[in-house]
């Protein structure tokens, strides 16, 4: 192997096992998680496998059909994923989950019944005529409804503050480069098999630099950034914080404020609102109405039990809550029962 041939398989195979790295990444490490990466990472293996597919068998035509059938069979895949990493990234269904298993299962069922059924050993010239070009036929189907969805949703992204020009750049890219992929290895009968390789590779380094040099990844990769995401409390310094909360509420009592605010509590703990907001949702895993209203209800509790006289208009007041209805509504969904039930059975 020359100098030149040396270069060329270097250059096209490294995209290949770049892509199976980074899509690993995307499946099981990229934070925070988001179904769209998901099936990003899946469509970065099924691209990888298929072009590493094509890199051996290009410089090597004895390539076992093992591997040959492994490659076409990643690519069967390539085209639904590009589709459902673009509903998830535009975020354009939110409840996909039975499609993707009805979807999936249908394509699973097809793919195992032409490549155990038809194993292309045996039916080399059926492979070529027919499956092959069907397989590479569905991806382009695929491409164009992928762009249809593009098209169609393109307000969206031409709308959303957050995200551009980062995310559409990013999204955009992705597609676009799928498509130039797709093309390369359709029309490889009239400029070179290896072309498609060569385009992975192009491509997949292009993605790799925005996504090294972008300040702000969040706005990247996601149409609705989620917040907080680069500024993550560690569990020590949650502790610490969640302490000093309890404390306030159990010193002060703020929370038999009517008028109470995050804001306001924040600046009692001399902290953020937007960390305080993070500590609640985040680590102590509920709203900051929820956390209240907990207080709330905890502290009814107290007075019903000491006071069983007391009206309940008058606890639900002084423990602050501004109606009747909210406290009644509060209390059953914090304790399974309504306040007069709950003092019938404490005082009985």
């Amino acid at each position: 192997m020359d100098l030149k041939t040396q270069l060329l398989f270097f250059f096209s195979a490294l995209g290949a096992f770049n892509g199976i790295i980074v899509g690993i990444f995307f499946l099981f490490y990229a934070k925070p998680k988001h179904r769209s990466h998901l099936f990003l990472g899946l469509l970065l293996l099924a691209l990888s496998i298929r072009v590493g597919k094509s890199v051996f068998y290009y410089f090597s035509y004895d390539l076992a059909d093992v591997y040959i059938q492994i490659g076409l069979f990643a690519c069967w895949f390539i085209g639904p994923l590009l589709y459902f990493y673009t509903k998830s990234a535009l975020e354009i269904n939110r409840t996909i989950k039975k499609e993707v298993k009805v979807h999936f299962s249908i394509l699973m069922l097809i793919a195992l019944t032409l490549f155990i059924g038809f194993p292309r050993a045996q039916y080399e010239d059926l492979w070529f005529s027919v499956f092959i070009q069907s397989i590479y036929t569905q991806w382009i189907i695929y491409v164009a409804i992928s762009g249809y969805l593009i098209w169609k949703h393109y307000t969206k992204l031409r709308t959303v503050k957050n995200s551009i020009p980062s995310f559409k750049f990013w999204f955009l890219s992705i597609y676009i480069g799928n498509t130039i992929i797709c093309i390369a290895f359709n029309t490889a009968h009239y400029t070179s098999y290896i072309v498609g390789a060569l385009s992975f590779s192009f491509v997949f380094y292009l993605l790799i630099l925005l996504l090294l040099f972008a300040k702000k990844r969040n706005e990247l990769l996601f149409l609705n950034p989620p917040k907080y995401l680069d500024k993550s409390i560690n569990t020590k310094e949650a502790q610490l914080w969640i302490n000093k909360l309890e404390n306030l509420m159990k010193e002060e009592q703020v929370f038999k404020d009517t008028n109470i605010t995050l804001p306001k509590i924040a600046k009692k703990l001399a902290i953020s609102p937007n960390r305080l907001s993070m500590l609640l949702n985040d680590t102590m895993k509920i709203s900051f109405s929820n956390y209240l209203n907990k207080k709330r209800i905890e502290e009814a509790q107290k007075i019903i039990k000491n006071n069983p006289n007391y009206s309940l208009e008058t606890i639900s007041f002084d423990c602050g809550f501004n109606s009747k209805s909210a406290f009644y509504a509060a209390f059953k969904k914090h304790t399974g029962k309504t306040p007069s039930k709950y003092r019938d059975l404490t005082n009985s």
